[in-house]
């Protein structure tokens, strides 16, 4: 806009001048804010790489500290067997060897089986107590039930546990069947009736007889091991070898089978390539946030970084401390300062002396409790990461707080410029009437005296 006194373009002279006025205070604020801010991207860099090297350290100290095992058998025996691990531990009871197993039978579920109704009629009520175990269930039976509506209010009043109902449908009418959720003789029913008009009797067992037929008798599974026979209400126990969990598919008396324990040192191994894996991400993440382009000339984001180069140290130091017990489970160092996990000389060393990864790797292992301590001092609430990665953010705070204030004071400048300007093209304007108004005066006077 040009003004009427002074021809001046105001708005944009302020502008020019307010911006000329904020450029160098407002590129040295946003030069140390993209410094702290590239500076804060590669420490989270950092910290991520450490904390996924910090958690597959305690994975790998864990496996250390637990020995595996794997379970055998022969194809068609009959059971299938697996390793537990003691939930208080965390380890497993299990020892190496072979036990000789025998599958003498099965754990059955028992089932019960109504005479035969016709589908509406009406088979009785009151109440009916089914009981299995130390445990039973009362079950209301309205006026007229029949034995869908029975079935269906044993279910509801079960649920789930102990008994389920269903009604089966053949030629001579529909019988109500009882089938034991639990096999075994500890989840054997037995059902009683009370109050009503009697019909529910037709319900009834006690165990041996009753209105109800028993179609599948409960019964407990049977097996030998190394000529000890153990007898069990489920088809998976638990507590006849240590550490191992058998679960029966198939009876056949006088089939034996060996079951193999035997050392299984695969889940190490995995945890063991998951710590190389992670401990080289970390070095190639502290390379390449401090590397320096000779070639370009230029500086990566944290080059000559004291707690950068610290850390590089303080990594190497920890593998050259513990150089010799890591070639013997196959691990070794790289000209570039990484690992390398050979496999065959891991299977090897496991083979030959299984304690020498709890030795090293375990929870207070050598190598990894020192190393441990490092990610530790680095990484936790008051660690030297999350200390520089909060002054950093602390930072950038106080930039973009200054630079609020830059534009707050760049307000007041501009206003400033504005009321000078503007009263400067008031005096001009003033100025140029009064020179119009003596020149029309002057020009009368000349006028007059011709």
């Amino acid at each position: 806009m040009t003004t009427i006194g002074s021809g001046l373009d105001i708005p944009t002279l302020v502008s020019q001048l307010v911006a000329a006025e904020r450029a160098p205070s407002a590129n040295r604020i946003n030069t140390q804010g993209t410094a702290a801010t590239a500076k804060l991207s590669a420490l989270g860099s950092i910290k991520s790489s450490l904390g996924s090297l910090q958690s597959a350290l305690d994975g790998l100290s864990k496996g250390a500290d637990t020995p595996g095992f794997r379970a055998s058998v022969p194809e068609n025996s009959g059971f299938s067997a697996s390793i537990v691990n003691d939930p208080g531990t965390g380890k497993s009871q299990a020892v190496p060897g072979t036990y000789n197993v025998e599958v003498l039978s099965l754990a059955q579920a028992q089932k019960l089986s109504s005479g035969a109704f016709a589908a509406d009629a009406a088979v009785g009520d009151g109440k009916l107590t089914i009981a299995w175990g130390d445990e039973s269930v009362d079950v209301e039976i309205p006026t007229g039930s029949t034995l869908s509506q029975i079935a269906a209010a044993i279910n509801t009043a079960a649920g789930g546990k102990g008994v389920n109902a269903t009604v089966i449908t053949a030629t001579d009418g529909q019988h109500l069947v009882l089938n034991a959720v639990d096999a075994g003789t500890e989840g054997a029913l037995k059902v009683s009736s009370s109050g009503g008009n009697g019909g529910l009797s037709a319900l009834e067992w006690d165990g041996t007889d009753g209105g109800l037929k028993q179609t599948v008798a409960a019964s407990n599974a049977r097996v030998r091991v190394d000529g000890f026979e153990r007898e069990s209400s489920s088809n998976s126990i638990s507590d006849i070898i240590p550490g191992v969990t058998l679960n029966l598919t198939k009876a056949e008396e006088g089939a034996i089978k060996t079951l193999t324990i035997s050392r299984d040192s695969a889940p190490l191994k995995i945890d063991m390539q998951a710590f190389v894996s992670a401990y080289n991400a970390s070095i190639s993440v502290l390379k390449n946030s401090s590397a320096y382009d000779a070639t370009n000339d230029k500086a990566s984001t944290l080059t000559g970084d004291a707690m950068v180069r610290g850390l590089q140290q303080q990594l190497r130091n920890q593998l050259s401390a513990n150089v010799m017990d890591m070639k013997e489970l196959g691990l070794t160092i790289n000209k570039d300062g990484t690992l390398a996990l050979d496999a065959s000389a891991f299977d090897k060393a496991m083979a030959e002396n299984p304690a020498a990864a709890a030795k090293l790797l375990g929870k207070d292992g050598k190598l990894s409790s020192s190393m441990s301590s490092l990610l530790k001092s680095n990484l936790d609430s008051t660690g030297t990461l999350t200390q520089r990665t909060d002054a950093l953010n602390k930072q950038i705070k106080r930039l973009e707080k200054d630079l609020d204030d830059l534009d707050l004071r760049m307000e007041k400048v501009s206003a400033r410029y504005t009321a000078q300007f503007t009263a400067m093209d008031t005096l001009v304007a003033q100025m140029q009437s009064t020179s119009n108004y003596l020149a029309q005066q002057l020009a009368g006077l000349s006028n007059n005296s011709n």
